[in-house]
């Protein structure tokens, strides 16, 4: 069964849209689906995941995703709901929502306000609740050799990579420009004094040769 659809925007990974509640666990378990779901989401919008589709397992479900034009639709199904299906009802909801005005979804700041497409998700997820309607059958009996093969992932692998990164970037910050840096400490340092002693001998100089000039025009 889709237990779970979330719709969001890829330039920035925010949650546009969700269907309707079906995870038929108590309030905390839908929590912590929906976190997850919005953590992958994040993950493909700064790059971690770069397939336009796939599939993320976790626990007894799978995660499936299909990103096309700047949207991504991630649905949430349990083990035993085929996985094609699955995949025909997000090509679904990504063709209902090209006719929408595309420039509505650059407005939008706040997460899961786009209320408007909650009711098109509503609507095309009754269609795929029976997975052995006519219709649904002929979906899974079409193209039975020309299957895609969509890359699998357990959610575990993608969080571990992501702690993996997030320690990398601790350990290994960024090489400090000169300014601002411990190396500038130690030029300013080391050059400084060395500076100035030039320039008092500079100044010592030009006084010295007005001096000079000056007293050989008064003796003119």
């Amino acid at each position: 069964m889709v237990e779970l659809t979330i719709v969001g925007r890829l330039a920035d990974g925010l949650p546009l849209a969700q269907g309707p509640r079906y995870v038929n666990k108590d309030n905390e378990n839908f929590i912590f689906y929906r976190q997850q779901a919005e953590f992958i989401l994040k993950e493909i919008s700064r790059g971690a995941l770069t397939p336009s589709k796939m599939t993320i397992l976790i626990d007894h479900h799978s995660f499936n995703y299909l990103v096309e034009n700047g949207v991504c639709f991630i649905t949430l199904c349990d083990s035993s709901y085929p996985r094609k299906l699955a995949f025909y009802y997000l090509q679904d909801l990504q063709k209902e929502f090209e006719k929408l005005d595309n420039t509505l979804i650059h407005k939008i700041t706040s997460p899961y306000t786009f209320h408007k497409f909650d009711g098109v998700i509503r609507h095309i997820r009754k269609q795929y609740v029976d997975t052995r309607t006519q219709a649904n059958l002929s979906k899974l009996n079409a193209d039975r050799q020309k299957d895609i093969d969509i890359v699998t992932q357990h959610i575990s692998e993608i969080w571990e990579r992501k702690r993996n990164s997030e320690t990398t970037v601790a350990t290994h910050p960024a090489a400090p420009t000169i300014w601002g840096s411990p190396l500038l400490e130690v030029i300013a340092l080391k050059w400084t004094p060395i500076t100035i002693v030039v320039a008092a001998a500079s100044v010592l100089l030009w006084a010295s040769l007005i001096l000079t000039e000056d007293f050989i025009i008064s003796t003119l």
